[in-house]
């Protein structure tokens, strides 16, 4: 990576001034790590950084190189999200993007760089009221907030990751094995062609996108699990808690996607401020509030679901031990417990992980694969008329396809999600190591 002199001294004050800082709060006896936080930040970022380049540079391939840089990337990747305190943990994963958002806007040409600075600031704004609206309870853990939602923008790595990947036509080589990025779609177009369950043709296109959407959504999920996983367990004292930083993960991911993904926010920007005569405002804040609105609501639903199963898997013994005094009873824990001769609590967490992680999928596939089928069937129909073939003057016309997504989604997935905070059993703190966190100082509580 190409730095300018000027560039250079601005970043060596800053870590001077940070340096600076660091031994004024230790010289007070308060516990720190910013200057340790920043450097190991900086040192795990450009590592990512340069070695992700490998993969975009011009020239034959080696597979086997590649597949060994491949385990560097995933390695550092991993040691961002490492053992660390809160603020030492927000730090490293801040300066991480700062690396990444210095590069993406440095090579950007000054119209591009504009577009993209608009597009990030719109973003932003619903990105800051879903966080509002969910943070009733969790108001004074900024810190641990903070930490959620940047953990949730990094979440979306593994996909962007892999779409270089399909881009590049990269192959990795394992010895053992060997890895060959295909597009989602064309796998799973070859998976259900040539009469696979005797479904020719529509039915065929159908289902391969339904197949592509689970595939799409497995990934995405799976990753927002992982970085809910080693972010937020040291700080969750309640099933809630795990909830709400789930949610919050899937605004950092929401919010994420809407700037790097040209065809969302930046392709807004390009398509109604900036390629047109006259700015359309109307058009560009409609498809704002529409991708604000519904897209993000779908993270958030399945990502709390996810959070909420979660945190029964992680509070298993006193929830377990909740249930039987009220004489619950869970035949199919029982039944596999009995068959396999494992510990209750055992085969309790692995079922409600893997239902947790089942239903986010099936719930983020579903949304994605019922707002595309209308551009798969026959004449594009966009309402239950068109569908249905009704009459002209049918009430049907009126009624949109993407109407009863958009009010599962977002109307349902609120009731469901305030059913799930209300539940006493929820909120109750199960005794377990939480965080206090300010950004400042970090206690833990018994």
């Amino acid at each position: 990576m190409d730095f300018s002199l000027s560039k250079s001294v601005v970043v060596l004050l800053a870590v001077l001034a940070l340096g600076a800082y660091d031994l004024s709060r230790r010289a007070q006896r308060k516990s720190t790590h910013l200057l340790f936080a920043c450097i190991l930040g900086t040192i795990l970022s450009l590592g990512i950084i340069r070695l992700s380049e490998t993969f975009t540079q011009p020239g034959p391939q080696d597979t086997y190189l590649f597949a060994l840089t491949f385990v560097f990337i995933v390695l550092l990747w991993k040691a961002l999200f490492g053992p660390w305190g809160v603020q030492t943990k927000s730090i490293i994963l801040g300066t991480f993007l700062f690396w990444v958002a210095l590069r993406m806007f440095g090579e950007a040409d000054p119209s591009e760089r504009n577009m993209r600075l608009i597009a990030t600031v719109v973003a932003l704004i619903p990105a800051s009221v879903w966080c509002l609206l969910f943070l009733r309870y969790h108001t004074e853990r900024l810190g641990v907030i903070l930490l959620m939602f940047i953990a949730g923008m990094l979440s979306t790595a593994p996909i962007l990751f892999y779409d270089q990947l399909l881009r590049h036509g990269i192959q990795l080589n394992f010895f053992a094995f060997s890895i060959h990025p295909e597009s989602f779609t064309r796998s799973s177009d070859i998976f259900v062609s040539g009469r696979l369950l005797g479904m020719p043709g529509l039915r065929t296109t159908v289902f391969a996108t339904l197949v592509s959407f689970f595939i799409v959504a497995f990934i995405e999920e799976v990753s927002k699990f992982w970085v809910l996983r080693k972010s937020g367990k040291a700080f969750c004292s309640s099933i809630d808690d795990v909830i709400q930083y789930g949610i919050i993960i899937a605004i950092g991911f929401s919010f994420a996607e809407n700037i790097l993904n040209s065809n969302y926010f930046l392709g807004f920007v390009r398509q109604y401020l900036v390629s047109v005569p006259e700015p359309n405002i109307a058009g560009f804040l409609s498809n704002v509030a529409g991708r604000s609105v519904l897209t993000s609501m779908v993270h958030i639903v399945s990502t709390g679901v996810l959070g909420y199963f979660l945190g029964l898997a992680w509070f298993a013994p006193s929830y377990l031990l909740e249930l039987h005094r009220r004489g619950g009873m869970m035949p199919l824990v029982s039944l596999i417990r009995r068959l396999l001769r494992l510990p209750e609590e055992t085969v309790f967490r692995s079922l409600t992980m893997t239902t947790g992680l089942l239903c986010a999928i099936i719930l983020h596939a579903a949304f994605n694969f019922l707002v595309t089928l209308p551009d798969i069937l026959p004449g594009n129909p966009r309402t239950l008329g068109q569908l249905f073939d009704a009459d002209p003057g049918s009430p049907l016309h009126m009624m949109a396809l993407l109407l009863f997504p958009s009010l599962f989604y977002v109307c349902g997935g609120f009731w469901l999600l305030t059913g799930l905070f209300l539940r006493q059993e929820n909120q109750k703190e199960r005794g377990v190591v939480r965080i206090k966190e300010v950004l400042v100082k970090e206690e833990a509580f018994g």
